[in-house]
């Protein structure tokens, strides 16, 4: 008490010693909060992030351009290294952008005999904004719809329907559907998905041509950078989209790490190092999020629903909610996935799985089995894909990624079950049913369920949880 009451008389006698101690704590107070902005800035901005990746990697690897289509030609391998992506469909995607040639307009052809498509508009905030094609909103009659710029107050022509996403950018990703992985099938399912049209709204009464560019054989990879470069992309998105009502909370935040609308992203040092701390600070929390597991689909299994409730609701409700904004969940979804649903479970559904029977997490060097029962409740396919855990990507260099339904070479039991193979040799006589997974890297499993029906969802049939070869067949861990 004495040296406290001391080294206090000796500040009152010495006012010069007060501005020095104030001013390095300060600098320290600073030092911590511009950590902390920038791991809440990571959080928040991954799904724009997320994008912009995208974006770029189009950009700057392919020939495609804003406003066009690229695509690939055959199912996707592990060149394509986007989040999670779908290896038994053919992908075409489209970045969209009004800010310089105002609404466009975007035709979605009707299903047939020919093809089928899945198709799913989001903002660049992946907010979901419509599903067209065979169980979208359109139910395959085909429809045209028209993104408009934000503030855009003019008629839409008669037989469009008016998409708003409140930002210049806005994607589309197109999934068009496969009869078989045969070659004659993937170039029919091609064909079909090239009468998709892209054009500005206002040369809608002669339409140009839409480009389609096919980036199958180019290393496609948009995967998150957890360095400080995260923090460019965000600057880009800043400068080149308006402000959302709800997000005008974060301008200062963003302004105290150097990201302000109008000025150039130039941090100094001590930024650039609280950057860098904070972006690993962010992964390590959404990492550890999505570890702890999200809840179960089915109870007592470890397969979970895609995303946490609370942000499927919040998407589903245009995250409209005055009293809901899951910034954390969505942080969490859009580090290992990307595109937003409008109706997820009429369309697609997916189900996640990062830990086997035993709670364990898997390992590329082991042999796993699910097995898939009968009578699967869907109208179109089912399929399995395997994914590298860390990346969330597809595993690089393995050349076969999934196994589906929609895959001739798959065996089925004499009950129509089917037991799919997961690990780094096929057991013996297993090799049509098996995924091949890289030794020294662990993996995360996906089932997607293509047109689910109402019995998936009312739980009458249920996916088992995915077994250790080794632990089910002797009882002891590999």
């Amino acid at each position: 008490m004495r040296r406290a009451l001391a080294f206090a008389f000796v500040l009152m006698l010495s006012p010069s010693l007060l501005p020095s101690a104030a001013s390095a704590q300060t600098r320290s107070l600073e030092d911590l909060l511009a950590r902390s902005r920038a791991t809440q800035a990571a959080i928040w901005g991954m799904p724009v992030v997320n994008y912009d990746l995208m974006l770029q990697e189009m950009l700057t690897k392919t020939p495609g351009k804003v406003n066009q289509v690229i695509y690939w030609g055959r199912p996707l391998d592990w060149h394509n290294q986007t989040l999670t992506p779908n290896p038994d469909t053919l992908y075409f995607m489209a970045f969209l952008d009004t800010k310089d040639v105002g609404p466009i307009a975007i035709e979605v052809p009707p299903a047939g005999p020919d093809g089928s498509l899945n198709a799913n508009f989001v903002n660049v905030w992946q907010q979901p904004l419509e599903d067209a094609g065979l169980l979208g909103v359109d139910k395959g009659a085909g429809v045209k719809l028209v993104m408009l710029p934000p503030g855009h107050n003019g008629q839409v022509p008669a037989g469009f329907e008016a998409l708003q996403p409140n930002t210049f950018g806005s994607y589309v990703l197109f999934r068009s559907n496969l009869k078989s992985h045969g070659d004659a099938d993937v170039a029919t399912s091609a064909a079909y998905a090239k009468r998709i049209k892209i054009y500005p709204l206002s040369q809608a009464s002669d339409p140009p041509a839409t480009v389609f560019t096919d980036v199958k054989d180019i290393l496609f990879d948009s995967t998150i950078r957890y360095d400080d470069s995260f923090f460019v992309h965000l600057d880009r998105m800043v400068q080149s989209e308006p402000w959302l009502a709800r997000d005008r909370a974060m301008i200062d935040q963003l302004r105290s790490i150097g990201i302000e609308k109008g000025k150039a992203f130039a941090p100094d040092a001590a930024t650039k190092q609280a950057l860098a701390d904070g972006i690993v600070q962010a992964h390590a929390y959404l990492a550890a999020k999505y570890d702890g597991g999200l809840p179960p689909f089915f109870e007592g299994t470890h397969w979970t629903y895609p995303a946490h409730p609370d942000l499927l609701k919040a998407a589903a409700d245009n995250f409209d909610d005055p009293n809901a904004y899951p910034v954390d969940w969505r942080g969490v979804a859009y580090h290992y996935a990307y595109i937003g649903i409008k109706r997820l479970g009429s369309g697609q559904f997916y189900l996640i799985n990062i830990k086997d029977k035993n709670g364990e997490s898997y390992d590329g060097s082991k042999t796993y089995r699910l097995h898939v029962p009968p009578n699967v409740p869907i109208e179109q396919y089912w399929s399995l894909t395997a994914y590298d855990r860390d990346t969330h990507a597809l595993i690089r260099n393995v050349d076969r990624a999934s196994r589906a339904s929609n895959n001739a070479e798959v065996k089925k039991n004499a009950d129509g079950s089917v037991d799919l193979y997961v690990g780094p040799r096929p057991p013996a006589g297993q090799e049509p049913n098996w995924i091949p997974t890289d030794p020294a890297r662990r993996f995360e499993l996906m089932f997607r369920l293509y047109g689910p029906k109402q019995e998936f969802f009312a739980k009458a049939w249920t996916l088992p949880d995915v077994e250790n070869l080794a632990v089910a067949t002797t009882g002891a861990k590999q």
